[in-house]
Formats: C-alpha cells, structure tokens, sequence
C-alpha cells in the first residue's frame, strides 16, 4: 500500500494514465502500479481529495530509464521525489511549464543530463535539488527573480558553467536558506547581493573556479551559519567583518589564495565549530582571542605561513576540541601546549614546524588522543617519549619521524591499540626492538632512513595485521628469511578481509619516489599492500616463499647484495604492481612466467648480472630501456639484438641509487614508497577542470557501489 494512500479516494484517470505512460524500469520487486487498481493506492503516490496525483516519492527504488513527458500532465503535483536512482537522458523544458503548483523537485543523486531547467520558474517552488548529476550549462538568472519562495537550491556536483547568479540577489524576493553551488565549474567572483538574504543559513560554491576576494556583503547575511568555499582561486584577506556572522558555525575556506593574516576578533564568532583555513598563504600569530571560539572542535591551518610560539597559546579553553591540524607552518617552542583540559581532543598533527623539546608527561591527560604526529621537528629524548606514550592508551596512529636524530632505538613495550607507527629518518641506531612483535594491531610499519643494524626479525610473521612494512634505507644484512612468506595480510585472503583497516582522522601524506607529488589518504585501506627492504646489505638468493605473498602490491628489493636466480615462484604474485630488484647481483634470466603479472605498471632489474632474451608480450613492452640496463647479458626488443654475443662481465658495481634525497615514511605524517592503487599522481597534473570532472566521477563510481564517498583529501596533494 501507498505510505500516502487513502482508501476512499477516486484516482483522476487522465493521472493515472500519465503515470503509467512514465515507463521506468526497476529491479524486483516492481511497483504495485497497476490499471486494476487505484493509483491513489500506489506505492510512492498522494492524492488529493478530488483524486488529482499531488506526490510522487520513490527515493532509492532503483528506477532506471528516463523521466517521460507525461510527468506534465500531472498538473496538481506539489512534491516529485525520484532522488537516488538511476534515472539518465535530458530534461526538456517541456515538461514543467503545466506544473504550476510544484514547491519540491528533488532529482538528485541520478545521471540525468542536459541544461538547467529554465521553464521551472514556478511561484510556488521551494526546494529544488539537483546534486549529483550530469547537468551543465549555465543557470538562468530569470528563475530566481520568479522563484520568490524558493528557499533550498542544490546543484553541487554537476557540470554548470558561467558565473553564480548574482544580480537577483534582492531584499524582496531572497527566501533562500541554502544555497549550494560547489562541485561543478563556475567562474567569476563570489556572487555580489548575497547580504540581503536575510534568511541565508548555507553557502557553499567549494570546487570550482571562483577568484577574487569575498565581497564584504556576505558578513551582512547575519543567519548565515556556513560558508563553503574550498578549492577555488580566491584571494586577498579575510576580512575582520565576517566576526558580524555571529551564528556562523563552519567556515571553509581551504586551497585557495589567501593572504594575510586571521581576523583579531575572530573570538567573537562563539558558535564556531569548523574552521578550515589549510593550504592558503595566511601569515602571523594566532589570534588571542580565538581562545573564546569555545565550540570550536576542528582547526586545520596546515600549509599555510603561520608563525608565533605555539606553546603559549591558551589551548585550555577550547574543551569541544577534536582536532588540531597546524602540520607545515612556522610555529616555534617547546611540547608544553596547554591541552590538558582538552579532553575530547583526539587528533593532534604539529608537524613540520619548528618545535624543540621533549614531550610532556601530561600528553597522558588526554584520554581520548588516538593519532598523533610530530614528525619534523627538534624533538629529542626518543627514550622519553615511548616511555610516555604508552600511557595513551586509545593511541592508534603514532608519527614521529625527523626527530630524535642519532639517538638509541628504545627498548619498551605497551602501544595494544598501535596501529599505524613510524619512525623513519631519525638515524637510529640498534636493532629492530622486540616491543614491535607485540603490537599484534599493527598495520603500518616504518622504520625507513635509519641506522639499524642486524638482520629481519622472524617474528614478524606474528605480526598479523601487518600489510605495510619499510624498512629500507638502513644497515641490515643477512638473508631474507623464509617466514617473510607466511605474514598473514600477504598470504591469507580471510586475514586480508578480517583485518581492521581504520579511517584516519587526518590523512597520511605520501611521498613517492620517483616524483615530488604528495598524494594524501584518509584511510589505511587506500594504502598499497607492500613491502620496502631496499637500500640494504641483504645477501644471498630471494627466498621461493616471496612467491606466497600473493596479495603483495609493492615488493622493492633493490640496492642489496642478493645473488642467485629470480625465483620463477614471484610469477604467483598476480596482485602485484611493482617490483624492483635493480643494483643487486642477480644472475641467470628474467623467467618468462612474468609476462602473466597483469598488474604489473612499474619493473626494475636494472645494474644485476642478467642474460638471455627480455620477455616480450604482457606489461613488458610498458617498461622503459631503463628497466633492463646495466646487465651486459641481457638483450632482446628494447636493447642490442641477441644474435650479439654477449661479453660476460662479473657482477657490476652497483649504480649509486636514484633516491639521493632520502625518502622516509610517514615523513611529516607522510608514507614513503610508490604510490599504487588509485595513481592519483598522474591525475593531478591534468587540467584542473579535467581533474575536478574525474574526481566527481569517481564520487558518482564510489556511490553506485555503495562505498564511502572519499573527501577532498583522499586525493588532494
């Protein structure tokens, strides 16, 4: 039965026919849409008393198919909601000039394309959304001169062009509420007039191509309790006028131009929830009087030129405080922040900044902290630092990398929750400390750029939830061991499924090496399955048990001393994406199995003892001369013709490594290594329009499989 029927009604028989004329296609089970039955008993149908159709709602119903002409004989329609399904083709104007009484149009979430709707111009209209689809062209600015109730208009998501309508911005006729514009390709300032919408509570026009400053006029929208616009090219200051917002609760203002510095009274803004200035060009000191932002609970200002001492900032009275993303700025002084009483705060980043110090014993205070990075600073005592947070006991993800340079490795134990830990490029010195072994949480292992010394512990194996590990760039020898095969994450499809692969509540900078792009990602599962042993005094041959790690995505052996054949087992690795064996002393051919690694976009056996015949067919007509050269055995399509005898040399001397500039994992809350997966780095450098276009593509991909929608930051460098 219809969530609005009424049984005593009549149904219009020129509605019930237009109804059953719009012909969409649906999974089982179907509509109970039927000539034998009322309409107005229809599921997703209303009536009115005269039997007249006055709602269509069928959200999430799977219909597919266009949206037929007949919809404009149902002329008493008030509410059409076919949001949430998969509706495509035009929307002709045709359509709505006969729905005269219509207040709401929710098509969104489709792929419905074609021009905005102009004809829709409507005085009853209230709510019109069409997020998420594939509309584009530019918006009419005669529909809201005549929209004078309208108070809901969403377009986000889509392709519009042309400017934001501006000029029919009036006291007389503003109504709206909302206003959500982002994600599509605008252009131009920031729409002029919007201060006479009295009633204006959500402005957002994020991720699109707008410029200039924010015209003064906004502050004047005295209801307004968010303003969106990231990702845009806007510029000059922010304007002490926006502290007349005082309902404002979310600000956004991220990747854009921004310079100056925060507005003194921002304190005065008293309902401030979200304050996202990240990646602008802001300058000076936090403002004393954002101390009175009591509500505030996220502050992101990375990447921006902020400086002052932060430690004698007054934390303490922001006690709503969840996350503190200062990272890359030029904040100076010591770890005694005044966090004590912050005690929902449960992400701190400060790092790539100018801190010195050692950390303080009253970071235990903080009962809910579970990510925290401080990589890149002077922070010394290493020793001191585990032995202190190993107090946090919620703490899953731990940063600490560039610090403690040249100091000892820790012997401790304790981190049951540790998740993500990272301790690359600090030059330690010793071994790879038992206390890793019990971490049996771990996932992300780094302990890339040091000095340690020794050979790979076997109990890694115990370790099963680990699926990223480096430990490149040290002083270890010894053979690889065999157990390296039976680490569960690489071998086992249930552990692989089991396994706990958190969100992060900032997200982890990557920084590959063959380019200076940093990719970012909000959670552990975007990360490749991998394995990082380069640079190295690894000897002996590759264990055939490598050949069991079948859900392995990264295996980078190279700059060792491993000799032998290239186990023809590596051939089972067929979720593999990368593999180096470069500058070692392998000997014997490329085994031709390898042509099967469908996967395979990145090969490196380059500075080895190699011969025979390169494979051809596959990947490897992908691969650069630069894979391959270096060995004087080896011939084939890319090098000298193989009717060349080849002149046999000993081992030649390795080649000094491309990766001069160390790379260290989780650097600066960053993750060292190739980048895999999702190749985000080859998008970025398109065309920001193209690149915005694929983004929201990839939303709609994301959607239609029901996953999580990634944010900005799951792709943004």
């Amino acid at each position: 039965m219809s969530w609005f029927a009424y049984p005593q009604q009549a149904c219009n028989r020129l509605d019930q026919q237009s109804l059953l004329s719009l012909n969409f296609t649906l999974p089982s089970p179907p509509l109970n849409w039927s000539s034998s039955i009322k309409c107005c008993l229809w599921e997703g149908i209303k009536c009115n008393a005269d039997g007249y159709v006055t709602h269509l709602f069928l959200p999430c119903r799977g219909l597919s198919g266009s949206i037929s002409p007949s919809i404009g004989n149902l002329t008493h329609l008030y509410h059409i909601n076919l949001s949430h399904n998969r509706l495509s083709g035009p929307l002709p104007n045709s359509y709505f000039p006969s729905l005269t009484r219509l207040e709401t149009l929710d098509l969104s979430y489709n792929y419905i394309s074609g021009e905005f709707p102009s004809s829709l111009s409507s005085n009853y209209i209230k709510i019109v959304d069409l997020s998420s689809n594939l509309f584009h062209g530019m918006i009419p600015s005669s529909f809201f001169r005549l929209a004078k109730r309208l108070s809901t208009f969403n377009i986000s998501n889509n392709s519009f062009t042309g400017v934001v309508p501006s000029s029919t911005w009036t006291g007389s006729v503003c109504s709206v509420s909302i206003l959500d514009f982002s994600y599509n390709e605008f252009s131009g300032p920031v729409p002029l007039g919007l201060g006479n919408c009295s009633k204006l509570k959500t402005f957002r026009a994020g991720f699109n191509n707008l410029s200039g400053s924010l015209p003064e006029d906004i502050f004047s929208a005295t209801s307004l309790e968010e303003i969106s616009l990231p990702v845009n090219y806007l510029s000059g200051s922010i304007s002490n006028g926006i502290v007349n917002l005082s309902g404002l609760s979310i600000l956004e203002l991220y990747s854009n131009q921004l310079i100056g510095l925060i507005p003194r009274d921002i304190g005065k803004l008293t309902n401030l929830k979200i304050l996202l200035l990240y990646d602008n060009y802001l300058s000076g000191s936090l403002p004393p009087s954002m101390k009175n932002c009591i509500n505030l609970t996220t502050l992101n200002l990375r990447n921006n030129s902020f400086e002052g001492e932060l430690s004698a900032f007054n934390f303490s009275t922001l006690l709503q405080l969840r996350r503190l993303d200062p990272r890359n700025n030029h904040f100076t002084g010591s770890l005694q922040l005044t966090f004590n009483s912050c005690k929902f705060l449960t992400t701190i980043r400060l790092s790539s900044n100018h801190l010195v110090g050692q950390i303080s014993p009253d970071i235990v205070a903080l009962e809910s902290l579970s990510y925290l990075s401080l990589s890149r600073n002077f922070i010394t005592n290493i020793t001191g630092a585990i032995r202190i947070l190993k107090g946090c006991q919620n703490l899953r993800v731990l940063i600490l990398s560039l610090n403690f340079i040249g100091e000892a490795i820790p012997l401790s134990h304790g981190f049951q929750n540790l998740q993500v830990l990272a301790l690359g490029g600090c030059q330690l010195r010793g071994q790879v400390p038992t206390w890793i072994g019990k971490l049996r949480r771990l996932q992300v292992l780094d302990l890339s750029a040091n000095q340690i010394t020794g050979q790979i512990p076997g109990w890694l194996e115990n370790l099963t939830s680990l699926f990223y590990m480096d430990l490149s760039h040290n002083l270890m020898s010894g053979k690889i061991p065999k157990k390296l095969g039976e680490i569960p994450m690489f071998t086992s499809k249930e552990a692989n499924d089991q396994a706990n692969k958190i969100n992060l509540e900032l997200p982890i900078f990557v920084i590959p090496m063959i380019n200076a792009l940093n990719l970012q990602y909000n959670k552990i599962l975007y990360l490749p399955p991998a394995i990082y042993l380069a640079n190295n005094s690894f000897s002996d041959s590759i264990p055939i048990e490598i050949g069991q790690l079948k859900f392995l995505h990264v295996l980078d052996l190279s700059h060792n001393k491993l000799s032998g054949e290239i186990p023809n087992q590596l051939s089972q690795l067929t979720n593999l994406e990368q593999l180096d064996l470069s500058a070692n002393q392998l000997s014997g051919k490329i085994p031709a199995s390898f042509r099967s690694l469908n996967f395979l976009s990145s090969f490196n056996v380059a500075d080895n003892n190699l011969q025979g015949t390169i494979p051809a067919g596959g990947q490897f007509h992908t691969f650069p001369s630069t894979s391959f050269e270096g060995n004087p055995g080896l011939c084939g399509y890319i090098l000298e013709n193989c009717s060349i005898q080849p002149k046999m040399n000993s081992p030649p001397e390795p080649r000094e490594s491309s990766n001069n500039e160390l790379g260290y994992g989780l650097i600066a809350g960053g993750v060292f290594g190739f980048i895999i997966g999702f190749t985000i780095g080859i998008l970025y450098p398109l065309h920001r329009l193209k690149f915005l276009q694929y983004f929201k593509e990839w939303r709609m991909t994301l959607r239609a499989r029901n996953d999580v929608e990634p944010t900005w930051d799951d792709i943004n460098a």
